[in-house]
Formats: structure tokens, sequence, C-alpha cells
């Protein structure tokens, strides 16, 4: 596999001066200047997640998240400090097949922050034409936060995010006994009344394989995220949602949904 190959925050870089866009990424404009904060980071993770499985090592999610941590430490950004322009513009992990080879291509705010090529089999029977990737699903999103976040103990707003993803995904406004958000609400109240994190449930116990505890499934919509993050915000004592989140994941899956089938 080939990649465009960013590169990693120098050590040289600790000083006051945050690590910004521009010193790891070729990236131009606005986005140059901006400090790289945990949420992109997170919204990158989430992003990779969903279309690979997993964050990839040395990918431009492992480098946002190192040199967010760094400028984090140095007191330069908030542990829930965004990048308006990421914000605004989002991140997007995007895949296209062509014949012969495999492209995925990772952006920040529309620009090219990384892209793997990868060869595969040609396909001779089918037509020369590009290939769209499968639409992203609520199930799929919520797997991702396992990924991303799995040793998060579910609070009550995490249950709510979940509840609100498994009533849009399956159209039913019905609590399946034993279901995610049945689970969830169980795992948040039991939370409440333990002391440790260590004893605590953990998102990833209850969204691991959630996409075949769902009883049904669709792919992510940009209403769909809205009402996430509305039960998420709403269940929330500091009205914020988690990066990396329920409410984020489905963000992002509803985002590439948008970005690779309009």
């Amino acid at each position: 596999m080939s990649q465009d190959q960013p590169q990693r925050p120098e050590q040289g870089q600790a000083g006051r001066d945050p690590v910004k866009y521009g010193d790891v990424f070729d990236v131009s404009s606005d986005l140059a200047s901006k400090p790289i904060a945990p949420q992109d980071a997170a919204m990158m993770q989430t992003a990779e997640a969903v279309v690979f499985g997993q964050t990839q090592k040395g990918s431009p999610a492992a480098v946002m998240q190192s040199a967010a941590t760094r400028n984090e430490q140095a007191g330069l950004v908030g542990h829930r400090d965004a990048t308006d322009v990421a914000k605004d513009q989002g991140v997007t992990v995007t895949e296209t097949d062509v014949p012969g080879q495999r492209i995925i291509t990772e952006a920040v705010a529309g620009q090219v922050v990384g892209q793997y090529v990868e060869p595969t089999p040609v396909q001779h029977s089918e037509p020369a034409a590009v290939v769209e990737q499968s639409a992203i699903t609520i199930g799929e999103a919520l797997e991702a936060v396992a990924l991303t976040v799995g040793g998060k103990p579910v609070e009550q707003s995490d249950a709510a995010a979940i509840q609100a993803a498994e009533v849009r995904a399956t159209g039913s406004n019905v609590i399946s006994p034993g279901g995610l958000a049945a689970s969830a609400q169980s795992a948040a109240a039991h939370n409440e009344g333990v002391d440790r994190d260590e004893d605590k449930i953990k998102l990833g116990d209850v969204l691991t394989g959630a996409k075949e505890k769902l009883p049904a499934d669709k792919a992510a919509t940009r209403q769909d995220a809205e009402g996430v993050a509305s039960a998420e915000l709403r269940n929330n004592p500091n009205v914020v949602t988690q990066p990396g989140g329920v409410a984020a994941s489905v963000a992002a899956a509803a985002r590439l949904n948008e970005a690779v089938n309009p």
C-alpha cells in the first residue's frame, strides 16, 4: 500500500507555539495556521474507524491525536476544543474503487491530509467505472464508538444517545428488551452506583457488535445525527457531546455518506 505520509510533530515544537496543521500536513489557507485540537483528532479517529474498522497506524488521525495531545498538555488548547474550520466543514475519509486500485482519501475542511492507494484485482466482467462506497449505517457508526472511546464508562447522556440512535435505525419507538438501548440504560444506572471507573460498564461492552444487535438498521443521515446529538446534549449536565462518542460518530457517518454519495 502506498501513502502520502503526514509528518509527525517535531519534538522541538514543544515551546509555547501550538502544533498547527501546516506543521504536519501539506495544507494551505486558514487551515495551515490553525492549531490541531482534540475534537478534530476525535472526529478523524471516528471517520477512520467507520471506514477501516480502526484507527490506522501512522495515519492522519494518529498524527492529529499526537499533535492535539501535545497542544493540550502545553495548555494551548482545551480538551473539548475544535478548530472552527474543521468543525464547520468537517473531516472526511472517502473510499473509491477504480480498475486495479482502491483509493482512500482523508481530508480536513476539504483539504487532503492523507491518501492511500492499494492495488485490487481488476474485475474484467464489470464496466471500468468508479464504484461508490456503500452508505455507512447507524449500527456501523455505533460500532465505531466501541473502537474509539470503548473504554469510557456509560453515562446517562451516552444511554440517551444510544436510545435515539436505535429508534432512528429501527424506525420504532419500542425499546427491545436486551437490545442496545436497554443495555445502555441498565449500564448507566449501574454505573451511577459505582465509585471506581474500572468497575463500571464501558461503552465497548455495550456497543461491540452493535450492528448485529439492532433488529433493523439504516444509512446515517444528517437528520439522524441531529436527533442523536440533541439527545446526548439534553442528558449531559455540561451540555456537550463526547469527542468520538455516539453523537460524534453518527455525525461523522452522516458527513461521509453525504460526501461520497451526495
